[in-house]
């Protein structure tokens, strides 16, 4: 069974096959990684980890452009299968397109309801928090995900052009 974790350099090799699933130019929507960031060396993954957990901690500045935000992994034992972060609030990006929730499935886990049981504990987490609505996007040909979101109470707003093209905007009362 999937438990969200806290990101770890246990499951390194095991986040290295999953990336190797996606293809090296995907973008995993909620895992938190750039394109510059090195997560192939074991210093460098350890690092990117670090960060990660940094970023939850309000007490810490975010780089320009970021949002504190509370990153895990979707795992099922020593097996990473995904990332789901929680957005602590919105900046003009994610309230246009991102929301305060992203997150991927690898795709060898997906059909499984792993990213359903996932979103379902970050909104528990989001309810902690204090937030009482969040804002989920998909795109708009993305059924999987708008299944996800609408299985965990999320509400068509629309369907709009964003910073990064068509997006479904979707909210859910905590």
């Amino acid at each position: 069974m999937s438990a969200l974790i806290a990101p770890t350099t246990r499951l390194h090799s095991s986040w290295l096959a999953a990336r190797e699933e996606w293809g090296a130019d995907a973008h995993l929507d909620g895992s938190g990684v750039g394109f510059d960031d090195d997560v192939r060396s074991a210093e460098g993954f350890a690092a990117w980890v670090a960060r990660l957990r940094a970023y939850g901690d309000r007490g810490v500045p975010v780089e320009q452009g970021r949002v504190h935000a509370t990153y895990w992994w979707i795992a099922d034992g020593d097996t990473y299968l995904g990332a789901i972060d929680l957005r602590h609030y919105l900046n003009a990006f994610l309230l246009d397109a991102g929301g305060h929730i992203g997150y991927s499935v690898r795709p060898s886990a997906r059909g499984r309801g792993v990213a359903t049981r996932a979103l379902g504990e970050a909104l528990y987490e989001a309810r902690l928090l204090g937030m009482d609505r969040v804002l989920l996007t998909c795109d708009p040909d993305n059924e999987a995900s708008a299944r996800t979101i609408e299985r965990n109470g999320g509400v068509l707003e629309d369907v709009r052009e964003t910073l990064i093209g068509t997006k479904r905007r979707y909210w859910i009362d905590l």
